[in-house]
């Protein structure tokens, strides 16, 4: 019987020849719905076991909390993984390690494993006033005697002071800073009523007759010129004196040597911050800004505990917004605890990954901050479109029935959006990647999204299971205490009334019949189901009506709701109101015209995008780093760090034509260098500066190397040895460099980076450059866009593959192009709004494309499915079904983000403000921009009419009508 055949549809069409491409398409999009419609039937028939199993597995997963550990490298995490910086600082390390320097160390150049560093401001005066110096020698006398007790408590306690702990020099006397010795030469000078030696910058002699360079110890400098302002200085020590000086700087270095030792020095950073503060309260008319190694690490990860208690926050007003979008005035059909749930499926899902990460051994650092929103975002979408395609089922049909319509409706959209997700994540967490930040967080959050998408199909499905049964049995959606009929509630008061208002089956059956077919729907209770053919002038029959596959009967198929107050507030508004509105013809230039002015702005932001290698841009706000980087940009902002160039071969120094290459590539920078003062002291001593090998070696080791004044540099050679009697090689040396910068600091680093780097290939002497804050620098624009230039890419060709197979190749290019514009906003936008391009904004960026995917690809979808009708009305009715789950997403999303909104913390900043950005272009592009540009540009509609002809197509409903002993079809033609 053709009524009873599981595999043809209600309508009949005279077959025309189509396409292989969409003949395929049809066959795997009919067997992909045929298998989640089973699904759906098994999961409605087991739903005790798929409520049950994700809540068990998530609560024995996150008893692994015990396993919790927090990422302490923070360099690894936010520099480009595979960086020339990295090598050349290896190499760096290799030839001239901090543990070698026996004399002098920059600041700002060695970095070792621990250290203590404090600037020192003035409110008043400067630094170099008696009373200020003489308090700040003080301060440095009590750090070095300062002790630490390892263990705290125990018989095997020891004390630990600084000079046990320190870098010691050739005298095994610590290595301190030149400008503590300068300063102390000043303060006895005054003490014994002697002329005060003169400090210069940022270049100065000391009293043994070294120079020192103390451009990165004294900030905020004026000299004794004319202008009263530092100019700058020429070569060598020839520098202006010292006139005032707001801010000083120190750093005490610390040895880490095995395991105790680097519990010791972590000890002494925490005395050293706690002293600096007990002295800063005794002495107000100083500013003191400390900073110790692990300040960066501390400062990052507190983002994470600064955030938690927005985050709980967050849950409850997205719970109290998700009951609201769930709720209706009909008490039965009102679910308002579906979306508790569903809040609790992403819950339960953000647990089991969590459990999975503890027990792989996994480290937590603060971008992972941006999961619960991506998993939010994704999991909210799934649950309000099966919650809109259960409304949409015929309620005189079993639940198991209606759970299979819903699993068949909604759940190839859901897992295709799914996809996007994991394959923008997937790549992004691919070896391709070259931060490690952007690779752990797309690791994560592609975890989490396959554990919520598992869930949304158990967990949630189930529960909605649960709701259909209690719908069944008209009982209260939030009360679950049975409804009474309305001759029982005329007695009740109005307000219970109110409460229990509920419409029962008998009334629905004489009232929402489609128009048209109203004699088709007998009372007759052997009429098991009714086919009927899509007709433009029969408004009704706007449903799933696109595919023939064998269940799509069992969707109702009205389009307008004879009883608007059952329903939901939102869909009442886009049904009679918000629809027609966005698709009037005075409107829609508006709309474009909108569209222009977004992507004006959009481009505008787009061309000023910055990239954000500072990562004190993604730690919490009024913490030491902060403040300790603000002083320093404030104060020490004249002059670049000091850079090391490195001569790693040996070269022929002795030569001319090397020494006036070396000159000249030192040439206008400030510079400590030993082959400049060696030349000069072979002028000094009338010898001439082209010698042979062996005597510009033996002069270098025997004589200059020896005097006071120029010992240090020994620091800075490397010989080799060569036969026995000969004299050695310069096996390796290094300069020390400073540039004159302005307020654009970074960037000026970077560009003397590749200049020199550019340099260094066509020299003919081997060197390279090194600063540690070259790490961050080196390549990140390139490492930090990469992920999101790889997954867009891989966007573009999944959709482009699907467009082959399952999804229409349109919907496929309407929806690359969504993500485009979208991501073309947010970029834009957030470059206005004043976020620079950083690893977070990135990951940001990267799961705006799977947001951007899941508002507007139902709603392609939808649209590109309708046939027969005109475009205003197919996107009407797209509106109704997708938008308003759509609609409702983005209102508890963007409702979660307010409180984030509050941390004091840059990388919560960046990630609401972008986040925020992602919701609303996905909102303007979902609700304004495709439903007014889909109205004039294809797909096209007119597909399947014939040309030619009648004005309307034959059409034929198949009634089916059983009795005890026959089945028999009647024919009947409209």
């Amino acid at each position: 019987m053709l009524g009873s055949a599981p595999g043809l549809s209600g309508r009949w069409e005279r077959l025309e020849p189509r396409p292989r491409a969409r003949m395929l398409r049809q066959v795997l999009h009919a067997g992909l719905r045929t298998s989640f419609h089973a699904l759906g039937r098994f999961v409605a028939s087991h739903p005790v076991f798929f409520a049950s199993a994700p809540v068990l597995l998530s609560i024995l997963l996150g008893a692994s909390f015990s396993r919790y550990r927090v990422e302490e490298d923070v360099e690894s995490l936010l520099a480009p993984k595979h960086s020339l910086a990295k090598i050349e600082g290896n190499l760096v390390d290799s030839l001239f390690p901090v543990n070698r320097s026996k004399h002098a160390l920059y600041s700002d150049l060695q970095t070792p494993g621990r250290y203590g560093r404090v600037i020192l401001t003035t409110r008043k005066g400067s630094v170099l006033d008696p009373v200020h110096l003489d308090t700040i020698l003080k301060l440095h006398r009590r750090i070095y005697q300062m002790q630490v007790t390892v263990p705290a408590t125990g018989f095997n306690s020891f004390n630990y002071s600084f000079s046990y702990l320190c870098l010691p020099d050739d005298k095994n006397v610590c290595i301190i800073d030149d400008i503590i010795r300068a300063m102390e030469e000043i303060q006895v000078a005054r003490a014994s009523n002697r002329s005060v030696p003169v400090l210069r910058y940022p270049i100065t002699q000391l009293a043994d007759g070294r120079q020192a360079y103390i451009g990165h110890q004294l900030g905020g400098v004026q000299g004794w010129g004319p202008s009263g302002a530092v100019r700058a200085q020429g070569t060598g020590a020839r520098g202006e004196g010292v006139r005032s000086a707001r801010a000083l700087q120190l750093t005490y270095y610390l040895q880490a040597r095995g395991g105790l030792m680097d519990r010791v020095a972590s000890q002494w950073e925490k005395a050293f911050c706690a002293e600096l503060q007990h002295f800063a309260a005794s002495h107000p008319k100083l500013g003191l800004y400390p900073s110790t190694s692990s300040s960066l690490r501390t400062d990052f990860q507190f983002s994470s505990v600064l955030a938690r208690r927005p985050l709980l926050a967050s849950l409850g007003v997205c719970g109290v917004l998700a009951l609201l979008c769930c709720s209706m005035r009909d008490c039965v059909r009102s679910k308002p605890w579906l979306g508790l749930l569903a809040l609790l499926s992403v819950t339960l899902s953000g647990l089991t990954a969590a459990g999975i990460l503890n027990l792989t051994g996994a480290t937590y650092n603060s971008t992972y901050l941006g999961i619960p929103f991506v998993m939010l975002g994704h999991g909210l979408f799934g649950s309000f479109e099966m919650l809109s395609s259960w409304r949409r089922t015929r309620e005189d049909q079993h639940v198991k029935e209606r759970m299979a319509s819903v699993f068949e409706d909604v759940m190839l959209r859901f897992s295709g959006s799914t996809m996007l997700h994991l394959m923008t994540l997937g790549l992004a967490a691919s070896p391709l990647t070259n931060m490690e930040a952007v690779r752990l967080f797309c690791r994560t959050a592609a975890l989490a999204v396959t554990i919520s998408y598992v869930y949304m199909l158990s967990f949630y499905s189930s529960c909605l299971v649960f709701t259909g049964y209690l719908e069944t049995g008209y009982r209260h959606g939030c009360f679950c205490r049975r409804v009474p009929k309305p001759d029982r509630l005329d007695s009740k008061p109005a307000w219970y009334r109110c409460l229990m208002y509920t419409r029962y089956q008998d009334e629905a059956q004489t009232t929402n019949l489609p128009h048209g077919v109203a004699h088709a729907r007998t009372p007759n209770p052997n009429l098991t189901h009714t086919h009927t053919a899509n007709n433009p002038g029969v408004h009704g029959h706007v449903a799933n009506s696109t595919h023939t596959h064998p269940h799509s009967h069992t969707h109702s198929t009205a389009s307008t709701d004879p009883h608007p107050q059952d329903s939901h507030l939102l869909l009442g508004c886009v049904r009679r109101c918000y629809g027609e509105w966005i698709t009037n013809t005075y409107v829609k230039p508006f709309v474009v015209l909108l569209y222009l002015v977004y992507i004006s702005f959009g481009l505008m932001g787009f061309l000023q995008v910055t990239q954000g290698s500072d990562p004190s841009a993604l730690v919490a706000m009024d913490t030491a780093t902060v403040l300790y980087t603000r002083a320093q940009q404030r104060y020490f902002s004249s002059y670049s760090p000091v850079i090391g160039f490195y001569i790693y071969e040996s070269a022929p120094y002795w030569n001319a034509s090397v020494q006036r290459d070396l000159l000249e590539y030192a040439k206008g920078f400030q510079r400590i260098s030993w082959l400049e003062a060696y030349l000069n002291y072979l002028s000094d001593c009338n010898q001439s500066t082209s010698q042979p090998r062996e005597n510009f070696t033996r002069t270098l080791r025997h004589s200059f190397l020896r005097e006071p004044q120029f010992a240090h540099f020994a620091d800075d050679i490397i010989f080799a040895e060569r036969g026995q009697g000969e004299e050695p090689d310069v096996a390796a040396s290094r300069i020390f460099l400073v540039a004159k910068t302005t307020e654009n600091k970074r960037e000026e680093m970077s560009v003397l980076l590749d200049t020199l780097r550019r340099l260094s290939l066509t020299s003919r002497v081997r060197f390279l450059i090194f600063n540690p804050s070259f790490v961050y620098l080196d390549r990140y624009a390139a490492a930090v866009s990469s992920p999101l230039r790889h997954s867009l890419l891989a966007v573009l060709f999944l959709l482009g593959l699907s467009s082959l197979a399952v999804v229409e190749p349109l919907v496929s290019v309407w929806l690359g192009l969504t993500l485009l514009s979208v991501q073309f906003g947010v970029l834009g936008f957030m470059t206005l709004w004043g976020v620079e391009l950083d690893c977070m904004s990135v990951l940001c960026l990267i799961s705006a494309l799977g947001h951007s995917a899941d508002c507007s690809g139902p709603l392609l979808c939808g649209f590109a499915s309708g046939r027969g009708e005109s475009r205003t009305r197919w996107v009407r009715v797209a509106l109704e079904r997708h938008g308003v789950p759509s609609l409702q997403t983005l209102i508890c999303y963007s409702v979660a983000l307010v409180p984030v909104g509050s941390v004091r913390s840059n990388l919560t900043r960046t990630l609401f403000r972008c986040l925020t950005l992602t919701a609303g272009c996905s909102a303007l592009h979902t609700l304004a921009f495709l439903p007014t540009l889909l109205t004039f540009l294809p797909p096209s509609k007119s597909r399947g009419h014939r040309p030619g002809g009648e004005g309307q197509r034959q059409e034929v409903e198949c009634v089916e009508m059983n009795d005890s002993t026959r089945v028999v079809d009647q024919i009947t033609t409209v």
